[in-house]
């Protein structure tokens, strides 16, 4: 059986929108999921794919979510094909040694208006950059992220779509449990 993941956006950050993990595991077995497992406090639920579309099954968290804990939470999911995809195609190899220098945001779905993130003149913020391929934008900060004004620059360019964020430690942890 192949496996999904499902990434929630905004829980347990700075005090708000709570969601323990324990009751993370919880929700996601009530879904009729099986083999969950709950990475960090963050909202990454690695699961048995049971057949059902990486979209209906973010849908059906969304919907959990809302009637058990009165939250709106975004919720984005990828195959485990997607995950690897992703690890597989990431531009910034030389980041690898140091993965808290790497971020992927996750989209949920490819933009279509890219004409603010296109306008950022990347060298104007080097050494930082970003590349954006399909429905995953890559940000690597070599200084950090918290610093960053590119990182700053990219978050305010609004593509128009959901989007959630893992640095590359958790990107490649929740591929290893995928692949488990």
């Amino acid at each position: 059986m192949s496996r999904q993941i499902a990434l929630l956006r905004g829980i347990n950050v700075g005090g708000h929108n709570s969601f323990p993990k324990a009751r993370q595991l919880e929700l996601a077995r009530s879904l009729g999921l099986a083999d969950v497992t709950v990475l960090l406090q963050t909202g990454n639920i690695v699961f048995a794919d049971p057949g059902t579309p990486p979209k209906e099954t973010a849908r059906r968290f969304e919907e959990r979510i809302a009637a058990e804990l009165g939250l709106t939470v975004p919720v984005l999911v990828r195959t485990r094909d997607e995950l690897a995809a992703t690890v597989a195609g990431n531009p910034f190899p030389s980041a690898v040694p140091e993965p808290k220098t790497l971020h992927v945001t996750f989209l949920s779905e490819a933009p279509t208006d890219t004409a603010r993130l296109d306008a950022l003149d990347q060298a104007a913020y080097a050494p930082d950059q970003f590349r954006l391929i399909g429905r995953e934008l890559f940000l690597w900060c070599p200084g950090g992220s918290g610093r960053s004004r590119l990182a700053e620059a990219v978050g305010r360019a609004r593509l128009g779509v959901t989007a959630t964020a893992r640095n590359w430690n958790t990107v490649t942890k929740l591929l290893a449990l995928a692949d488990a």
